[in-house]
């Protein structure tokens, strides 16, 4: 049976989306079957995969809202083994079309038990808040991996997002658990980046990720192209990154110890790169 996790954190700009996108390519790549839910309205990872949001005629705010079935709803990424339901502008109304629903918080994780048999790994990007779509992501959730960003409000809201995982487990879902901390945006140049990094390490010790993600200018290029690092720039240190977290999350979870391929195959790439042109 797949892990189903969520990825939280409600304030934006920490590379949440990047993460997502990023961390379920090299999955994918390594052989994993892995699904990816949009859960956010501005739908940046749904465009992340080079999906025009314009052209698409239903997304999860079907399954949320409508209770359409998911798997109608799943599309096909250019990654093998990779899937996706997308976002669309409706989900920005679901906050207030949930507010009045029976059983508003656990809507996703009804519709996800037909799903779960047939991943390895679910995805959940969820919104930059703590609404009611987050907290549908983190009761339908195994776990939640928490991008931080390593600048000087990094800690700030996090003990907020800590609560609300509390209160989520004591009252939704008791055996989430944190899946781990992601370092993003790291700057070896300067000290405030090694200074968030030892703080955060201090206060959530094994909880961090070993690996951490460097600031890059091809992570921040390859959503304008609709690619995931590992077609866009494969042999960026963000590639090299993003690969290294998917290993490690796999080594954590007890599956193959091997290393995730950083680099795609060329035809790979120029049938990606031509799709999106398309």
């Amino acid at each position: 049976m797949g892990q189903i996790i969520a990825c939280a954190n409600q304030k934006g700009g920490v590379g949440k989306t990047t993460t997502v996108v990023n961390l379920a390519t090299y999955l994918a790549l390594a052989g994993d079957r892995v699904l990816v839910i949009d859960l956010d309205p501005q739908g940046n990872t749904t465009s992340g995969f080079g999906l025009d949001r314009a052209e698409i005629g239903h997304s999860v705010y079907e399954a949320i809202i409508e209770e359409e079935p998911v798997a109608g709803l799943i599309l096909q990424s250019s990654i093998p083994g990779l899937s996706i339901v997308p976002s669309s502008i409706s989900l920005a109304g679901a906050e207030v079309e949930l507010a009045p629903l029976p059983q508003r918080e656990r809507r996703l994780a009804r519709i996800l038990t037909e799903l779960v048999t047939s991943y390895d790994y679910i995805l959940l990007d969820c919104p930059p808040s703590l609404g009611l779509l987050t907290v549908n992501a983190l009761t339908a959730a195994d776990a939640v991996v928490i991008p931080i960003q390593c600048e000087y409000y990094a800690l700030e809201g996090l003990s907020q997002l800590i609560a609300t995982i509390n209160l989520v487990r004591n009252h939704l879902n008791p055996d989430l658990a944190i899946k781990g901390v992601v370092l993003t945006m790291f700057d070896p140049r300067t000290n405030l980046s090694a200074e968030v990094d030892a703080e955060v390490r201090k206060h959530l010790g094994a909880a961090v990720f070993d690996t951490i993600i460097p600031r890059s200018v091809r992570l921040s290029e390859a959503p304008s192209y609709g690619l995931p690092i590992a077609l866009y720039r494969p042999d960026s240190k963000g590639a090299e990154a993003y690969a290294a977290l998917a290993a490690e999350m796999r080594s954590r979870d007890g599956r193959s110890a091997q290393a995730v391929p950083a680099t795609v195959s060329r035809a790979s790439r120029a049938q990606a790169m031509d799709g999106d042109a398309s």
